[in-house]
């Protein structure tokens, strides 16, 4: 375990954000370990919500941008199972001892993380705007 351990961390790199002494131990795992996981699965992502777009809702392209927004927000709020998935792509690169401080406050720690992949996808909504063949 410590190998896979090892090679997470070094994947992910250094943290995004700042921390510091005054850092609450939320925002310390959310810069250390979320956002550079977010990071990484960035692609994996923005693939994983146009396969969604294509099998639930492929009118999706024919939105006004505002309406993207609002349709990326509540598919991640309201469709528990696509939630989920999502939320099993970022723990799969936790270390075991992230995963294990991620227990303990699981319920605070997904909202952060769903409030964070969700403003990652709006920022590129531009991504979403032809539909793919």
């Amino acid at each position: 375990m410590e190998a896979r351990d090892e090679f997470i961390t070094a994947l992910r790199g250094e943290a995004i954000g700042n921390v510091n002494s005054q850092s609450t131990v939320d925002e310390q795992f959310q810069n250390q370990v979320m956002r550079p996981i977010l990071k990484i699965q960035n692609d994996l992502f923005l693939d994983v919500f146009r396969n969604y777009v294509a099998k639930y809702k492929n009118d999706f392209y024919s939105y006004s941008a505002e309406r993207k927004l609002q349709y990326i927000e509540n598919s991640i709020q309201k469709d528990i199972k696509f939630r989920n998935s999502l939320k099993g792509m970022v723990i799969a690169l936790f270390t075991i001892s992230e995963y294990d401080q991620y227990i303990k406050n699981s319920s605070q720690l997904n909202k952060r993380m769903m409030n964070m992949l969700i403003e990652r996808l709006k920022s590129q909504v531009q991504l979403f705007e032809l539909q793919p063949d």
